[in-house]
């Protein structure tokens, strides 16, 4: 049965663009190869860590929204464990998508005096 999925991955902070773009290719690819569906990514950009995670401060976060079913997800953080480029994922269930808002969105505050 299909369900609806949030998913967050948080890479190193010394990451290149070019790599997030090929970790976001990638996960991608492998979601839409296994009969899943990634309705929205957003790249949230580096953004600091509660905690120190592998002797990093700062990770960059990378956000899907997905449709498939619970084992695409299990078999999608079996790959994500053995990728060195990341240091957390997290996925979560949910009933529906909040399409429009992007909460870590950079704001434009340049309107502001």
């Amino acid at each position: 049965m299909t369900s609806n999925y949030e998913h967050t991955i948080i890479a190193r902070q010394d990451t290149s663009a070019s790599q997030i773009k090929q970790i976001k290719q990638k996960y991608s690819d492998f979601i839409t190869k296994n009969k899943g569906d990634v309705v929205q990514t957003q790249e949230w950009g580096i953004m600091n860590l509660s905690y120190l995670i592998k002797k990093n401060k700062k990770g960059n976060y990378i956000h899907f929204k997905i449709k498939c079913d619970g084992n695409l997800i299990k078999e999608l953080e079996k790959n994500e464990r053995l990728d060195k480029n990341l240091l957390r994922f997290l996925t979560v269930k949910v009933k529906k998508f909040d399409l429009k808002t992007n909460y870590f969105a950079k704001e434009d505050n340049s309107n502001e005096k």
